[in-house]
């Protein structure tokens, strides 16, 4: 199955960002977290849709529903960041950290700057 994120409308994309941060979660926890929540009924519509397209499974809780992303989260935070490196910095790792760096998109405490500082040396040393 395709877990390609650009065939998501942005409700589906909502609903799928609630489950990476929960872990999973029942029909009912998902429209309580949405913005504007839809009836139940549509979130469960949705997320078989999800399931279709084979971005979530269920387990059953008794009587209820249980949803989970079927791809890891650690993966689909890597997919996403290649899409996303793509899309806006031309496939280019050091322009979106120049981004991030930028002193208009966020501020760094020093210790973040010291974690980051050994990342790079880390991967100078290994030769990556």
């Amino acid at each position: 199955m395709d877990n390609d994120h650009r065939d998501l409308s942005r409700r589906e994309r909502q609903i799928l960002d609630i489950l990476y941060q929960r872990g999973q979660a029942t029909a009912a926890d998902v429209q309580t977290a949405l913005p504007e929540p839809p009836s139940y009924s549509a979130v469960r519509a949705l997320l078989r849709i999800l399931e279709e397209k084979g971005h979530v499974r269920h387990q059953q809780d008794g009587p209820r529903y249980v949803y989970l992303p079927t791809v890891a989260r650690d993966n689909a935070k890597r997919s996403a960041l290649r899409h996303i490196l793509q899309t806006f910095f031309d496939g280019s790792a050091e322009q979106a950290i120049s981004a991030l760096l930028d002193g208009s998109t966020g501020r760094f405490s020093q210790a973040e700057l010291d974690r980051l500082a050994r990342m790079i040396d880390t991967a100078r040393k290994s030769g990556v």
